[in-house]
């Protein structure tokens, strides 16, 4: 059986870290972004090679739409020389990164940023990844919570979350006829150094902790399990979907 191939970006940190290695531990190859943090992106690639698949990482800057060109064609040529074939089978857009300033105070290059970074860069990374996706591929495209609910502050960061869960929408109708399912994935609150960290602030965690059901707030782990799922067969039939992983934030 040949080995699967996913594409993974911002997978040197964070939520992209788990998915490679949650999608790694499922026999999966991975190829990754970052942005310039070298060394984390060589700690990933051990980690997965130490699981037993083969891992590769390309620079990638989301907020240059052209850089995420330029990573898929980075990706595919190193494809192209190991399997004799350019072609891969999951595509997970998770790069990203968030900004803090209400509606009164948004700044054009506050909003060009967040656009740049979640929206057009996804667009059209997608669009030149287009081509070398297998036939049954998957798609797995990134959003948030704030979708969903609303925190003053985010709204520049949420607006392009919700285009990208209307462009996974379109994604999934029109590649349906090569059998390739496109979903979102809508983290809650989590953990990371997002932000610069600003969920791990100890009065943050409280205040995430008792608005969720489950009464914690969430770390890394909860996401990259969901990622590898929607990536298996199990899930084939799961599509166009906007799937929350929040514990029950804000219900």
């Amino acid at each position: 059986m040949n080995t699967k191939t996913a594409l993974i970006t911002g997978g040197s940190r964070g939520l992209g870290r788990d998915m490679a290695l949650s999608l790694a531990k499922k026999g999966v190859d991975i190829i990754f972004s970052y942005h310039s943090n070298t060394a984390k992106a060589e700690d990933v690639i051990n980690e997965i090679k130490a699981l037993g698949q083969d891992a590769k990482a390309f620079l990638f800057d989301a907020n240059d739409y052209k850089s995420g060109q330029a990573f898929i064609a980075s990706a595919t040529n190193y494809l192209k020389e190991k399997n004799d074939s350019p072609n891969f089978d999951f595509l997970i857009n998770n790069a990203g990164t968030g900004t803090f300033n209400i509606v009164a105070n948004t700044t054009e290059d506050q909003f060009n940023e967040m656009m740049n970074v979640h929206l057009k860069s996804v667009y059209f990374m997608t669009q030149a990844a287009l081509p070398f996706l297998n036939t049954g591929g998957r798609i797995i495209n990134i959003s948030s919570g704030l979708t969903r609910f609303s925190l003053p502050g985010m709204s520049s960061y949420a607006i392009m979350k919700g285009a990208i869960e209307v462009f996974t929408r379109y994604l999934a109708k029109e590649l349906g006829d090569r059998k390739i399912t496109a979903n979102t994935v809508a983290p809650g609150a989590i953990a990371t150094d997002f932000a610069g960290g600003s969920n791990k602030a100890e009065d943050k965690v409280k205040m995430i902790a008792s608005v969720t059901a489950l009464g914690r707030i969430g770390e890394a782990e909860d996401i990259g399990g969901v990622v590898a799922f929607l990536c298996s067969d199990d899930a084939g039939w799961i599509n166009a979907q906007r799937i929350e992983v929040s514990g029950g934030m804000l219900v």
